[in-house]
């Protein structure tokens, strides 16, 4: 079972952190049996069996690779407790602007989860776009994650995180 780091506290204010986490979800590949317990499946195992796995009384979870739309997840979203955006590559910077839709425009408030080659040096900008758990794949620690998340003291843009931009810091 893959490790996983959660956000505590409230992104917005400058006490989060993160921490280690229990992961309650098993990721299943698309020919893999469907085990007992809360599952991550693919977009296109979602869309074939997503309605009985949703009616068994189970936590269940989406994971989208860059190519793929989370807007086609828009009408189960509210019965969906994770979605998992994939970092392939961590140059490959789709699943960023996934999950600003997901917050944003989609009114998501399950848990988004990075998952793939996902780096510490990206903390501080996943938290920006509305991640809130992640699958570190270069062995970062919590401590270090909090570090990284932390590195930017101002910030320029409204973003997921709804942090105060600089503007409105001088303002005060």
């Amino acid at each position: 079972m893959p490790k996983l780091i959660k956000l505590t506290g409230d992104p917005s204010g400058k006490d989060f952190g993160a921490e280690w986490a229990e992961d309650g979800f098993v990721h299943v590949g698309d020919d893999d049996a469907l085990p007992e317990g809360d599952v991550i499946l693919s977009l296109a195992r979602f869309q074939a069996e997503g309605e009985i796995l949703l009616s068994n009384s189970r936590r269940v979870g989406v994971r989208v690779e860059p190519d793929q739309e989370v807007e086609a997840l828009a009408y189960d979203l509210p019965r969906l407790s994770v979605v998992a955006l994939a970092f392939p590559k961590y140059r490959d910077g789709r699943a960023y602007t996934s999950a600003r839709l997901l917050r944003e425009r989609l009114g998501f408030t399950g848990q988004v989860r990075a998952v793939g080659d996902v780096l510490q040096e990206q903390a501080g900008f996943m938290v920006r776009c509305g991640f809130d758990a992640f699958e570190p794949a270069d062995g970062a620690t919590p401590e270090a994650w909090t570090k990284a998340a932390h590195r930017f003291r101002h910030v320029y843009q409204r973003a997921a995180d709804h942090r105060r931009v600089a503007f409105e810091e001088r303002a005060v």
